[in-house]
């Protein structure tokens, strides 16, 4: 649905009443324990409460919120792994099974919307000075909606966030480059080049399948589309029309959407160049089979998850420090050292000086061998700062979600 149509479906006034009365709720807990002045107060507020979380495997991971728990002495923690169309559907459903959603930033305005998050404010995070740039200050090169620090804050003033991000990136093509050269693996055309009919691999988000075809389809000269997030109607019918040509010609091995799924995929050879996440491809390289990430001559796209509240919870003291503990080092570390790139400069004071020079630096890798990372080698694709510069687009809501939807129920079908 358009943001417009699923306001409508969804907001009847019986759940405006109910909307209100939780964030009178939350508000009220908030009152009697603020996170900032009456720490004890907070820190006894918190051992009253459980922190129950859905998100993708790449953060609703067990270690992680064990260590959460432990650090802030909440009673109970739980997780979800789940894809976010998924989770998506079952909130504007109604569903109350979880205390905050870590999402993306592209599917905030849905759930914004239909006041089904709430926010955070900035002075609830003891750990917030240190976030990067990224997150405070918009770029000229799209409209403000259109890239993250667009998504992320309730308005101007940059006081309250719907999500607190926690993980980010700027995904590419992962590919085998004993099967694969690295100039093939370096355009989003890759993915459809009849060379590799049947090894290739799209991810099972349509947001992100969309672009990365129209991508493909500028680059082959089928189509112009300056911002490949967000696709006119006509544009869409002609991905679809492209996307659907290639399913029928055999040329996916796999819609994916589970880590695993894309790690054991490359790993076994069944697929030979995919749109990956990084980390999954780190994860291959791990069993010793090569693996690359590869430099787009198009651009990345840039993406950020992070932690939002759910409406009416009666946990928001938990999310809140849940979302700060994200900020702090330890789990930054995890993400870092996975692929991912942690939002807050704070890593940098947690992680030793090589292993963040190797991360975030494009520097060399400095001591043993670990997970398939040797002695001088550097991370594909160079420093945050590089790959930072060569963003396609920052994932999106697009205007004619609806159309998009629809299209894609076509290609899943054909």
């Amino acid at each position: 649905m358009s943001i417009d149509s699923i306001k409508r479906y969804h907001m009847s006034r019986r759940k405006l009443l109910q909307a209100a009365g939780g964030g009178a709720a939350a508000a009220a807990i908030a009152a009697k324990f603020p996170y900032l002045g009456a720490q004890q107060a907070f820190a006894a507020s918190l051992a009253e409460q459980e922190l129950r979380t859905v998100g993708l495997s790449v953060t609703v991971q067990e270690r992680i919120l064990n260590d959460f728990k432990e650090k802030s002495g909440v009673k109970a923690v739980s997780g979800k792994a789940d894809i976010f169309p998924n989770t998506q559907t079952e909130l504007l459903s109604g569903s109350t099974a979880y205390d905050c959603w870590e999402t993306i930033g592209e599917r905030l305005a849905a759930v914004v919307a239909t006041e089904k998050i709430t926010t955070i404010p900035t002075a609830n995070l003891k750990n917030w000075a240190n976030i990067r740039e990224t997150f405070t200050k918009a770029s000229d090169r799209w409209d403000l909606n259109r890239q993250i620090v667009g998504q992320i804050w309730k308005d101007e003033t940059q006081t309250e966030l719907w999500m607190v991000q926690t993980v980010y990136n700027y995904d590419a093509i992962g590919y085998r480059p004993d099967l694969v050269s690295a100039e093939e693996a370096s355009t989003w055309a890759s993915l459809f080049d009849p060379k590799f009919k049947g090894k290739t691999g799209l991810n099972v988000d349509p947001l992100i399948a969309f672009g990365q075809a129209i991508m493909a389809m500028n680059t082959l000269g089928l189509l112009n589309v300056s911002n490949p997030g967000n696709p006119n109607v006509e544009e869409i019918d002609e991905a679809a029309k492209f996307l659907i040509a290639k399913k029928k010609e055999g040329q996916f091995r796999a819609l994916w959407g589970d880590f695993g799924e894309l790690v054991n995929l490359l790993a076994s050879g069944e697929m030979i160049i995919a749109d990956a996440w990084q980390p999954a491809v780190m994860a291959v390289k791990a069993q010793g089979v090569q693996c690359s990430y590869a430099t787009m001559k198009e651009g990345y796209r840039g993406w950020a998850i992070g932690v939002s509240p759910i409406t009416g919870t009666p946990n928001l003291d938990a999310v809140t420090a849940y979302a700060d503990y994200w900020l702090s080092g330890p789990p930054a570390i995890a993400v870092s050292e996975q692929g991912y790139y942690s939002p807050t400069t704070n890593v940098k004071d947690s992680m030793p000086a090589d292993k963040y020079a190797f991360w975030y630096e494009g520097k060399p890798w400095v001591g043993p061998e670990e997970r398939g990372i040797k002695e001088g080698d550097l991370r594909d694709g160079g420093s945050l700062e590089t790959r930072a510069a060569n963003v396609a687009y920052w994932h999106q809501w697009p205007d004619e979600y609806d159309h998009l939807m629809a299209k894609w129920d076509e290609f899943l079908s054909a």
